[in-house]
């Protein structure tokens, strides 16, 4: 029987009068890859970082390991397991790329293990290795990425969770941290990625949900979600071919 690692139900979240989280509900279990997929805007960093601690919600449960995780404070779930690569990078750009990944060790209780976990990331990334002295405003978009999941992987999760990891980056540098990704789960590592490139996401993931103002609308497994078209367009805004016109 699998378990889950996370269990997020009936998720709420409000800014002010602003409803972000309406309804969202997801597992995650134990090794897997799990897609979040919606258009801009459907909830998906909203819903991650509810997860990891960032936003307060506002209403339903968040379980980790069986253990009840809602509303506690981002450092707390980060030692816990649960780290988060988010949307936009959010790095330290006046610091070096090495100073970077060592702030996202700062949960290790054993200081020894740090330089093991540099090595991995460095083994992931081989261009922060060579860029390791160089402050983290100089590099590419490809390079911040790289180093924004690094951090996440410093804090040596059971869980990693990527917010659009994709976005705003070159076909062969996608390419190359999807290819990262599958590494990852082949070492075991569980996944929750938030993606609008729909097609990359189904790809390597088991399962999917798919958000839509706020609401969990539709999941299961990603190889029945690639192969509807009906269910792309409606849901995911996409053009396909052979799709039926939605009236109204």
């Amino acid at each position: 029987m699998t378990t889950n690692l996370l269990t997020v139900s009936n998720l709420v979240v409000r800014y002010g009068d602003l409803v972000g989280v309406s309804d969202v509900s997801l597992n995650v279990p134990q090794g897997s890859v799990i897609a979040l997929l919606g258009s801009n805007g459907a909830g998906k960093t909203t819903t991650l970082n509810a997860i990891a601690g960032l936003v307060p919600p506002a209403g339903g449960t968040v379980t980790w390991q069986g253990q009840g995780i809602t509303g506690k404070p981002a450092f707390a779930i980060v030692a816990a397991g649960l780290a988060l690569a988010p949307e936009g990078w959010r790095l330290f750009v006046q610091q070096t790329v090495e100073q970077n990944l060592r702030l996202g060790a700062t949960v290790i209780a054993d200081k020894k293990r740090v330089p093991a976990l540099l090595d991995r990331v460095f083994t992931l990334f081989p261009k922060l290795a060579e860029r390791r002295k160089q402050r983290a405003g100089t590099l590419s978009g490809g390079e911040r990425q790289m180093l924004a999941t690094g951090r996440a992987l410093m804090s040596d999760p059971k869980l990693l969770m990527l917010d659009e990891p994709s976005l705003g980056l070159a076909p062969a540098v996608v390419e190359s941290m999807y290819e990262t990704l599958a590494r990852l789960r082949q070492e075991g590592l569980t996944l929750l990625l938030a993606e609008q490139a729909v097609e990359l996401a189904l790809e390597v993931a088991d399962y999917a949900y798919v958000l839509q103002t706020g609401r969990t609308v539709l999941q299961g497994p990603s190889a029945d979600l690639a192969d509807d078209k009906d269910v792309q367009r409606i849901y995911l805004g996409l053009e396909t071919e052979g799709a039926k016109p939605v009236s109204g």
